[in-house]
């Protein structure tokens, strides 16, 4: 993967020359070391009480709320391996952008957030917090963690563009929306709402972390319309003409 040249910032996921961020490999590997753990019976212990359960409310095990990002999840496949590189990539694109404090803190924050939206709906509908079994497993560990990222993405690289396998080219901005499609079509197998939910939150609150502008954007945007809209309709009722005037908006004659 790697982004258009040119235009815009630029954003090699694939770059030899740097050194990985020692955090960075530290979470990574905690990802790993956790995930190995569930297998063996002496130390499946460890991951379990990380791990985002009903425990959080029926036992006021908080640390749940943000413990479970980083206990590492899923069957022992070649698919938790390519979970571990797609989540490096954009980790490491992410907290050059950001800096360790900001990147830690947007995992952290979002993660307990997330994990609060997802509990909200456990709790309200009883039934749904063991989906497929497993309770929160569409948001467990780097699962989560990948949605953030791909988030962040999003809203720091702007139009940016990546091609995906060197091939397919796709906006920065649409990374977010491929996230909630991913974790959708996981759904339809799990029927775990609960964990969609958490995703979508977590979604959501890091785009509106890392774009704070978003509300005035879409306002304007909104108002453009109307506004346009409003001419239209007197150009149609009066007979007036509506000529686009470039930056300085319409104009009337």
């Amino acid at each position: 993967m790697y982004p258009r040249r040119g235009s815009g910032p630029t954003w090699p996921l694939v770059d030899g020359r740097r050194r990985p961020p020692a955090d960075l490999v530290a979470m990574l590997a905690v990802l790993f070391v956790t995930f190995t753990l569930q297998f063996f019976a002496v130390t499946a212990a460890l991951p379990a009480a990380l791990r985002l359960t009903p425990a959080v409310w029926i036992r006021w095990q908080l640390w749940r709320l943000v413990s479970y990002p980083f206990a590492g999840f899923g069957i022992p496949d070649l698919w938790f391996l390519l979970e571990l590189v797609i989540l490096f990539f954009f980790a490491r694109e992410v907290r050059a952008r950001l800096g360790a404090r900001r990147f830690w803190s947007i995992c952290v924050g979002v993660g307990a957030l997330a994990a609060a939206a997802a509990c909200l709906v456990a709790l309200a509908w009883p039934t749904l917090a063991h989906g497929g079994g497993v309770p929160f497993q569409l948001m467990q560990g780097q699962r989560l963690l990948m949605a953030v990222m791909f988030a962040a993405f999003g809203a720091l690289a702007g139009d940016s563009v990546v091609y995906l396998f060197f091939v397919l080219p796709v906006r920065a901005r649409y990374f977010p929306l491929a996230g909630v499609a991913l974790a959708f079509v996981a759904y339809l197998a799990s029927r775990d709402l609960p964990g969609l939910v958490g995703v979508v939150a977590a979604v959501g609150a890091t785009w509106i972390w890392l774009r704070p502008d978003w509300r005035r954007r879409w306002r304007l945007k909104v108002e453009r319309r109307i506004t346009h809209a409003r001419l239209r309709r007197l150009e149609r009722r009066r007979g007036w003409r509506v000529l686009e005037g470039g930056k300085g908006g319409p104009s009337i004659h």
